[in-house]
């Protein structure tokens, strides 16, 4: 899955790439294309389980602490499949323009 991710990201207009392995995403995106962006991790991932304004539950925020965690502010996407669990959560930025995506995949033990 993060494969189709990085992939279907690689067509995007992206502000900065900070980091892209085969199970970790990191870059920047204009907040003007955000919904452009949605539509890639819903097709993919499904709806978002933690949208802005919502709480995240313990497990979201256990599950996304080593990536930084999750606000309240900040969309948490996720999908579970065959022992792995990809989650992508936008950060918006405090300037309004922009928003840091981070996505993984996180092998279950």
């Amino acid at each position: 899955m993060l494969k189709s991710i990085i992939e279907r990201c690689s067509q995007m207009n992206v502000f900065e790439k900070r980091n892209i392995t085969g199970e970790y995403l990191e870059m920047v995106f204009y907040a003007k294309d955000k919904g452009e962006w949605e539509k890639i991790f819903v097709e993919i991932l499904g709806g978002a389980v933690k949208p802005p304004s919502s709480k995240p539950t313990a497990e979201d925020a256990a599950l996304t602490k080593n990536y930084g965690g999750i606000k309240t502010d900040q969309t948490l996407f996720k999908k579970e499949a065959e022992g792995v669990i990809v989650i992508a959560m936008f950060w918006p930025w405090q300037d309004g323009d922009h928003v840091t995506l981070k996505a993984a995949c996180i092998r279950r033990t």
